[in-house]
């Protein structure tokens, strides 16, 4: 058994076969994820005790009865901002740094009703603020494929993660890219939900019009299984929203690309990517015309200003909702003169540098005389956006672009230069201001570091994404050809 590479539908057939137990699968991951902390630091905490519990109690039920779904017993990793309840919830933030969920998210109550185990939680920027996964209070994480880069952010963690297999699939959010860009420089399978279809009850909110929880896995179908596991409306988010009959996922994924148009915005092929990005992109639109799509040139006129419309809209909403972190209710305190004071000092000392130009940013656009210039055009521009997606899908099934325009830089590389961290969103934020669905799956490498491609969906049809995402993985599965981390 080889933990590092099992993807969990091969987990839940070595579970059923008794070919291994969960109790052995589960120590397997765990001896994988002690070994590696050091390396990587993905996890910020690993539920060990928990976790073994757990695995027995797979493995009992398995004796007596079978499993409950093929989730059962098999690993999987949590990021620091979704709650498990009894275990710390930090979103990477000294303000949260000792604060123990009383609740289970909605996402960890259903993987819990499916019989997964729980490793870990797993290193973030903090509150999900970040693309490289530098901005944690618990120090960064590094990338499996080469420890003097970054892992993407903010589920950096997450990624990596799965990448060195220390899980067999993990849970990240991604309110910009926060799932699909760590998972293209991790080279995995990333998957961001329309945006409603998995409920946000338990997320630590960022960006609440944005935010969406969704998995990170080895393969499509791994993907595809968890995102059926997590998703529906549970009448806590009061943003969930009902999947329509049609849209719900069939219980086995069909490859399929041939007859399928795939459109390429010809905004995103105008420059700025690395040429051995741009040189995998364009091998993977090959394969897939070879596989029988379609493939047709179309506008999305207003992607450029996608950027511009995020960090209005996100800064705005993450002012908003860090307002309850105020040293008085939960998370640390720091005690001033007056209650003013308190305030500051317990704000200035739990938040970071990233974060409080977040905060600032956006209380500055939602500020009298401001909200009209910035936050209320924005909202103007995000519904030219959306139209945009839903013009374009009148002509196409789906969109395709790069996930990043790079691949995993340097460990430091970017923290002082917030301007460009940011352009590394520049092919995924316009996916969480329209509220579709995208996938990114790796389609190459340049200069031995993984190439993340996007597959953009209509509004609740993960189903044709996933399935020219499965066509193409199985015509060029990098999974296999990839070279295993070095460390």
């Amino acid at each position: 058994m080889n933990v590092r590479e099992l993807t969990v539908a091969e987990a839940a057939k070595g579970l059923t076969s008794k070919k291994f137990s969960s109790v052995e699968l589960t120590d397997g991951v765990l001896k994988l994820a002690d070994g590696r902390k050091d390396a990587t630091h993905a996890y910020v905490s690993i539920m060990s005790d928990q976790a073994m519990l757990q695995a027995e109690e797979s493995d009992r039920r398995r004796s007596k009865g079978g499993a409950i779904s093929d989730l059962d017993g098999v690993p999987i990793a949590i990021k620091d901002n979704i709650l498990v309840a009894g275990q710390t919830a930090t979103a990477a933030s000294n303000i949260l740094k000792d604060y123990v969920a009383p609740y289970d998210a909605t996402v960890v109550g259903r993987l819990r009703l499916a019989g997964a185990v729980f490793v870990g939680k797993t290193n973030m920027d903090e509150f999900a603020m970040g693309s490289s996964c530098e901005t944690s209070c618990h120090g960064p994480t590094r990338n499996p494929w080469a420890p003097e880069k970054i892992p993407g952010g903010s589920s950096g963690g997450s990624a990596a993660a799965v990448a060195e297999g220390t899980a067999i699939a993990s849970l990240g959010s991604d309110t910009g890219g926060s799932i699909r860009q760590p998972a293209a420089m991790c080279g995995v399978v990333g998957l961001k939900p329309t945006y409603g279809r998995v409920s946000r009850y338990g997320l630590i909110a960022m960006a609440s019009s944005l935010d969406q929880i969704g998995p990170i896995a080895k393969t499509v179908d791994d993907a595809a299984l968890l995102l059926k596991t997590i998703e529906g409306p549970d009448g806590r988010d009061a943003n969930g929203l009902p999947i329509p009959a049609e849209a719900r996922l069939p219980e086995k994924i069909t490859a399929r690309a041939k007859g399928l148009r795939i459109g390429l915005p010809k905004e995103y092929f105008v420059g700025g990517m690395d040429a051995g990005v741009q040189k995998a992109v364009e091998e993977a639109i090959e394969t897939l015309r070879g596989l029988g799509a379609e493939i047709k040139d179309i506008s999305l006129p207003h992607a450029e200003h996608a950027l511009a419309v995020y960090y209005v809209l996100m800064p705005s909403e993450v002012s908003a909702n860090l307002a309850r972190f105020d040293g008085v209710r939960y998370g640390l305190r720091v005690k001033g003169e007056t209650l003013e004071d308190t305030y500051r000092k317990s704000r200035g000392r739990g938040f970071g540098r990233e974060v409080r130009r977040r905060i600032m940013l956006g209380t500055y656009a939602l500020s009298a005389g401001y909200y009209d210039a910035y936050y209320l055009k924005a909202l103007k521009v995000r519904r030219l956006i959306a139209n945009d997606f839903a013009q374009a899908f009148n002509e196409v099934d789906c969109i395709l672009t790069p996930t990043s325009p790079t691949t995993a830089w340097n460990l430091g590389e970017k923290l002082d230069d917030p301007l460009s961290m940011y352009l590394a969103d520049i092919y995924t934020v316009s996916v969480n201001v329209a509220g579709v669905p995208a996938i990114s799956l790796p389609c190459g490498f340049s200069d031995g570091l993984p190439v993340g491609l996007q597959l953009i969906g209509r509004h609740f049809d993960e189903n044709v994404i996933l399935s020219i995402a499965k066509a193409y993985e199985q015509a060029a599965d990098w999974r296999l050809a990839r070279p295993l981390p070095s460390n």
